[in-house]
C-alpha cells in the first residue's frame, strides 16, 4: 500500500503539483506525511536548514513520526505536531539543534520547527503553516521545508489546543526510501 501511494505521490506531483515549475523533486530531500484524507509532500530545504533536515529524516527513518498527533491547531495560523506526547512538551531523545534562522520568508506550506522561548531548543516538534499569518515567524524560526502538494488535506487537519479529535500523522518517510 505504501508503495502503491508513493507511486501515486510522484506521479500525481510530476504531471500536476507546483514543484514542477520549480524543478524535478530530489527524493531524498522530499518527505511524505500521510494524513487522513491523503498524502502531503514537502520538499525539504537542506540549503536554508541543513542539520534539521537531517534530523527529521532521521527521525521519519525510525518510524518515529508515525501515529504522532497534531497537538496544536489554530485557525489560519498553523498545524503543529512531533511530539511523541501529544502534550506540545516533548521530544525525541536526540539532543536540541541550534537555530538555522534564514531571511526565507513564511507562507502558506511553509513547514517550520517549533522550539520554546530559546531558539536553539527544536527537538522534534514542527508546525506546518495555513496561511500569511506565520509571516511573522520568518527570521525567529528555523524554516526547513515546503509543501508542494497536499495543502488541501493540511486545511482538514482537525482545530484545537488541542483538538477534540486530533489528527494524526498516519505514517511519515523520506519518498527516496521507498522500493518501486
Amino acid at each position: 500500500m505504501r508503495t502503491l501511494i508513493a507511486s501515486l505521490v510522484i506521479a500525481l506531483v510530476a504531471a500536476f503539483g507546483p514543484a514542477q515549475a520549480q524543478g524535478k523533486l530530489d527524493p531524498q530531500n522530499t518527505l511524505v506525511i500521510e494524513l487522513k484524507d491523503g498524502p502531503v509532500v514537502i520538499k525539504l530545504r537542506p540549503d536554508l536548514a541543513p542539520k534539521h533536515v537531517e534530523r527529521v529524516k532521521t527521525l521519519a527513518r525510525q518510524g518515529f513520526y508515525n501515529n504522532q498527533k497534531f497537538h496544536r491547531v489554530i485557525a489560519g495560523f498553523m498545524a503543529q505536531t512531533g511530539d511523541p506526547t501529544g502534550t506540545g512538551t516533548g521530544g525525541s531523545k536526540l539532543g536540541n539543534l541550534p537555530a538555522e534562522f534564514t531571511q526565507e520568508v513564511y507562507k502558506r506550506g511553509s513547514v517550520g520547527a517549533a522550539r520554546t522561548n530559546d531558539p536553539n531548543t527544536a527537538n522534534s516538534q514542527f508546525f506546518i503553516c495555513f496561511g500569511a499569518q506565520c509571516r511573522q515567524l520568518t527570521g525567529q524560526y528555523t524554516l526547513w521545508g515546503e509543501v508542494v502538494e497536499g495543502m488541501e488535506f493540511v486545511d482538514k487537519i482537525a482545530k484545537g489546543e488541542p483538538p477534540a479529535k486530533p489528527d494524526v500523522m498516519q505514517k511519515v518517510y523520506v519518498l527516496g526510501d521507498v522500493k518501486r
